[in-house]
């Protein structure tokens, strides 16, 4: 399976960027990970709703242009289907067994996703009510799809 993370901004922290060095290599087992960055927008404080659209949609643009033609899309959102580990595992084991070859999941930035980005995916997943950095929810999707690889094949991880 071919996996790829389209995410919007740069990881400046050591300690993030180590940890998603760790699980890439572990995912690297069982799928080819491509984790793209693309440039976030300057958001002002003082954000109109106007301009908050006008951010998004530069981001989208970049995300959109990214994704590789014929690939199935997961968006990252806090309104999206919430799964346990065990549901996660079992959905990218049904994505396998149903031909999808290549799965991208995208993670916004600061302002969340714009509507073309949410509008091609087909499926939207949160991992909390809870808003976390997009630094760390890199670090969190990678483990969790770790630890789906390692249920769908039996193997032991930490409950």
């Amino acid at each position: 399976m071919n996996l790829t993370v389209v995410c919007v901004g740069k990881i400046k922290e050591a300690f993030f960027r180590d940890a998603i060095a760790e699980y890439s290599k572990r995912l690297s087992r069982y799928c080819k990970l491509n984790v793209i960055e693309v440039d976030d927008e300057k958001t002002p404080d003082e954000c109109s709703r106007a301009e908050k659209d006008r951010i998004l949609k530069k981001e989208a643009d970049r995300i959109m242009s990214r994704i590789p033609d014929g690939s199935y899309v997961i968006t990252l959102e806090i309104g999206g289907k919430s799964l346990s580990s065990e549901e996660l595992a079992s959905r990218v084991s049904e994505l396998c067994v149903n031909g999808i070859s290549h799965v991208v999941f995208v993670i916004g930035g600061s302002l969340g996703l714009h509507a073309d980005v949410t509008a091609i995916a087909g499926e939207h997943l949160s991992f909390s009510r809870m808003t976390f950095p997009h630094q760390l929810m890199r670090v969190i999707l990678l483990e969790q799809v770790y630890r789906s690889f390692r249920i769908i094949n039996h193997e032991p991880y930490h409950k």
